[in-house]
């Protein structure tokens, strides 16, 4: 699954990679087209005429375009794959019988490193915050830490597989979260449902990084800080929950305080507010989640980090 929006100059290195991969089950391609305005869809159609083309009438976001491609997919497992990314010709092949060796895991997230700097890791998986944040383990450094596969909290968007009756059990992605933050939302799920989430070094994705949104944009300011806030409120149970209040507190501000000084203020803040006022519906989504939670609060605190500060100032500068 391919989620595309105005990124005409990326598809070929993506489509093309995907076509070439090499002893993998059989699978389908699905672009899933966020109504772009580039000509995207006359490439695909004329270079790739394979690949399934879902053609969505408006920018639905990441979240709700993933969902429309997933309802149209037809196997067993679902890949998602941003579309400035080049995977390994063996990529699929080697996620795909990741899962399969170990059905306690429902997802399987790759190694990501970045386009430019192949040797440099963008992502080796999702960690979580004890104080209700996300971040990429090892973002930034040298691939030569990164080549263990093991157990991380959760996938990173930008190139994971998932079963499909998992995915179907958590009802997808949270639509509301439109785009940011959503692939961590859904992790979280999956682990509070007992779902466990395998990083595979040997899955190698390429990827440019936030073509599409832009790294430091004043929209991924704002989804980044809402949806932090709905995310952590909607799925930690409610004993972590007032036990790390006063950490989540500070790393909130610390947040801010980190906006302030790039002159982005106003979009953190307006980021804030608006998980503020859709307060009513985050705590509905919340006792939704909780009541089905299998996972104990210790298990979950577990696989929670603790210190933040470093990690962050290590994200930030990279």
């Amino acid at each position: 699954m391919v989620l595309n929006f105005n990124g005409q100059r990326w598809l070929d290195g993506c489509l093309g990679a995907l076509t070439a991969q090499r002893d993998a089950p059989p699978f389908e391609i699905i672009l899933v087209d966020n109504a772009s305005a580039d000509g995207s869809l006359t490439l695909v159609r004329e270079r790739y005429p394979a690949v399934r083309v879902l053609s969505l009438p408006r920018n639905l976001g990441f979240a709700a375009g993933n969902n429309r491609g997933a309802a149209i997919a037809r196997g067993a497992h679902l890949a998602f794959l941003n579309n400035d990314t080049i995977v390994d010709p063996a990529w699929l092949r080697t996620l795909h019988a990741a899962l399969e060796a170990r059905p306690e895991f429902g997802l399987a997230t790759s190694r990501i490193v970045f386009l430019d700097r192949p040797d440099q890791v963008d992502s080796a998986g999702d960690g979580y915050l004890l104080a209700g944040g996300a971040y990429k383990h090892a973002h930034g450094e040298p691939v030569a830490q990164v080549l263990e596969s093991r157990e991380v909290f959760g996938a990173c968007g930008a190139g994971f597989l998932i079963k499909r009756d998992v995915f179907e059990a958590l009802g997808g992605f949270d639509e509301r979260l439109f785009m940011v933050y959503e692939d961590v939302d859904l992790s979280y799920r999956a682990r509070l449902l007992g779902w466990r989430c395998w990083y595979e070094a040997d899955a190698v994705v390429r990827h440019a990084v936030s073509a599409t949104l832009g790294r430091s944009s004043a929209l991924a300011v704002f989804y980044g800080q809402r949806n932090l806030e709905t995310v952590w409120l909607k799925n930690t149970p409610t004993a972590l929950l007032a036990r790390t209040l006063p950490r989540h507190v500070v790393y909130s501000c610390a947040g801010l305080a980190f906006y302030a000084r790039k002159g982005m203020l106003w979009p953190a803040l307006r980021g804030k507010l608006s998980a503020a006022s859709a307060l009513a519906a985050t705590l509905a989504a919340r006792r939704r989640v909780q009541r089905t939670r299998r996972v104990s609060v210790l298990a979950l605190r577990q696989m929670l980090t603790p210190a933040w500060l470093d990690l962050k100032r290590r994200e930030k500068r990279v």
